[in-house]
């Protein structure tokens, strides 16, 4: 699998800045890599039907990355490919006033899919140790000060270990999770940017904020990979794919699904013996109708 080159388990440190941001280094086809993604999706499609008819073992899907890196669109071409019954997506905005009462873990706990069904977070509580992070905002939390004895790395350290703590949880409740870290470049980002400045039909996809995020793009890769290599496990990895290339992210991203559903738990269910005779009277029944 291509995409395992790009996996992080805690094994190995990343380096985002030694990682390819397209697939120039993979000797890719194009047409090649389009028809296996192509057939990644039947698969997905066949694989989550038979994960629902299980229903014992819930599968998350967590998208990080740079403003402009695609994720919106992996969404819709890679998971769109998934049945809609068995699927949510959460986008996770900045928090609101009652989300920051609470524990930051609280607003994505509520958000997590029943056992048998795919949760794909479009941002996470990964944002409290990025964004939170860069921009100093635990400062502003209305929290006891015994929360905020000690120094910044101190604070966040904690954090990364109260991630991992919660990610085994829920791989021992029934639950896998797989982080993604769309790995766009700077002159890659600027050309979106760019595109969205000058096409009408993309002006709704650009801020102001989004040229000052650009500003600290330096200090969120470093971020990213303190991040990645504080919480990477064996049980919840951590792919950085690169993304100036999109069809190709969205291969990856592809792989990534068909072979974490794989390693689910997906059998259909297999009736007793008084359940089959059953089945084989109700055909006789309806055999038996004029």
């Amino acid at each position: 699998m291509k995409a395992d080159r790009y996996r992080f388990d805690g094994s190995h440190p990343c380096d985002l800045r030694a990682l390819p941001c397209d697939g120039k280094q993979d000797d890719l086809d194009k047409e090649k890599i389009l028809a296996k993604t192509a057939r990644n999706l039947e698969e997905m499609a066949a694989l989550q039907d038979a994960l629902y008819a299980d229903g014992r073992e819930g599968l998350i899907f967590v998208l990080q990355a740079l403003d402009a890196a695609g994720k919106d669109s992996t969404i819709k071409h890679v998971m769109g490919g998934l049945n809609p019954q068995g699927v949510r997506v959460t986008s996770f905005k900045q928090p609101n006033s009652e989300e920051l009462s609470h524990d930051f873990l609280w607003r994505v706990h509520k958000a997590l899919p029943s056992r048998g069904s795919i949760a794909i977070f479009n941002r996470s509580y990964y944002e409290d140790v990025l964004v939170v992070q860069v921009h100093d905002l635990q400062k502003t939390y209305k929290m006891p000060p015994r929360t905020q004895e000690g120094s910044k790395k101190e604070f966040f350290q904690k954090r990364y270990r109260q991630i991992r703590h919660y990610e085994q949880y829920l791989y021992d409740n029934g639950y896998r999770i797989v982080k993604i870290f769309l790995h766009v470049s700077k002159e890659e980002q600027k050309k979106r940017f760019l595109q969205r400045i000058d096409n009408p039909a993309k002006n709704w996809k650009f801020s102001l904020s989004d040229v000052k995020e650009r500003a600290h793009f330096a200090e969120y890769l470093d971020t990213f990979q303190e991040v990645i290599d504080a919480t990477a496990t064996p049980e919840s990895p951590w792919y950085a794919l690169p993304a100036d290339q999109k069809w190709y992210t969205r291969y990856l991203v592809s792989e990534i699904v068909v072979d974490s559903l794989r390693q689910c738990c997906h059998q259909y269910p297999r009736l007793r013996e008084d359940a089959l005779a059953e089945l084989k009277d109700c055909r006789t029944q309806l055999e038996a109708e004029d």
